[in-house]
């Protein structure tokens, strides 16, 4: 019986994924900075409006940056497709030899080099050209729409997890609380990225735990320093 050839891969879920993981851990990294700063000097209320006005902007700004930024990628893809269309178009041969001359880097002898060169010019040449000497794959390609709702709605998630905390807890106990449960649910966010990612789990939490206090641990300190909302 023939059996079906199957794999599973995690390089198609590059494209949301980094925004994903990005977006709530900048969410949770620094609102809750924000209310460790806020909650120094402030009652409850002004901490939940500090970290509120902090989830709104940070999530449109999270969002605007993936935008632009992916957009930027998908500019220059679309560049260098017409780029290499209009070589193709020009002169074919070369092009042909070109690539020809990539599969022999690879470790096909020249004569299958050009036979396989050949035979994927005649079936669509500029796929071959961009996915083989350009580097360009349907799973890694730019999608700025994507991008951006992904990192605007993990922001926002990421975000309202500290601010349920300082909402929940008493006012005395609001920076310890957040403090631990912020750190506890970006431990949790570094082993779901690495698992949907098929990354090492213990060497993500340990990573983002990690920067995620030090951020949280300088804004506290700057608000009790200079009394101040940072």
């Amino acid at each position: 019986m023939e059996r079906s050839h199957s794999e599973e891969h995690y390089v198609a879920r590059v494209g949301w994924l980094r925004a994903a993981v990005l977006g709530a851990n900048d969410g949770i990294i620094s609102t809750a900075s924000l209310i460790m700063g806020v909650a120094a000097v402030s009652p409850r209320a002004q901490v939940l409006l500090a970290g509120a006005a902090g989830l709104a902007a940070g999530a449109l700004a999270m969002a605007a940056g993936e935008y632009v930024s992916v957009s930027s990628q998908a500019d220059t893809e679309r560049a260098d497709t017409e780029r290499e269309r209009a070589e193709i178009a020009a002169d074919p041969e070369e092009e042909l030899r070109a690539l020809a001359g990539i599969y022999e880097g690879r470790g096909l002898d020249p004569a299958l080099a050009l036979q396989v060169a050949t035979a994927l010019h005649a079936t669509d040449a500029l796929a071959a050209h961009l996915r083989d000497e350009l580097g360009f794959s349907e799973h890694t390609e730019a999608r700025p729409l994507i991008a951006a709702g992904a990192s605007a709605a993990s922001f926002a998630v990421g975000a309202a997890l500290p601010m349920a905390t300082a909402a929940l807890v008493p006012d005395a106990a609001i920076p310890l609380w957040v403090t631990v449960l912020s750190l506890i649910f970006l431990a949790v966010l570094g082993a779901i990225g690495a698992r949907a990612g098929g990354a090492p789990v213990l060497r993500a939490v340990v990573r983002v735990t990690f920067w995620g206090a030090v951020a949280m641990a300088v804004t506290a300190l700057v608000g009790h320093l200079f009394g101040a909302v940072v």
